[in-house]
């Protein structure tokens, strides 16, 4: 059974750590997201060091996942495909 509902905050954090290493624009647009949900999340991620932040030169910076970050990743792959809930797209591709 399929659910029609929006993305829980764990899955829109399971979608920008699945995007590895990638800047602000990017990941914005990727997980389709505002830039002030962007900021938020970005926050909340630093701040549980699930992504470090590399300065590639000035301005120039991009987030990337951290092992703490694939870890949790994995853990949330496994409930979204217990509960049947991973997006098929992904499953597709």
């Amino acid at each position: 059974m399929r659910l029609d509902r929006r993305r829980s905050s764990i899955e829109i954090i399971a979608d920008m750590l699945r995007l590895g290493e990638a800047g602000k624009t990017e990941i914005m647009y990727s997980v389709n997201m505002s830039y002030f949900q962007l900021q938020k999340y970005l926050n909340f991620m630093l701040d549980r060091e699930l992504i470090d932040r590399v300065q590639l030169g000035n301005p120039s910076v991009t987030y990337r996942v951290t092992a703490k970050g694939l870890e949790l990743l994995r853990s949330i792959d496994n409930i979204l495909d217990t509960l049947d809930l991973k997006d098929n797209e992904q499953d597709e591709a």
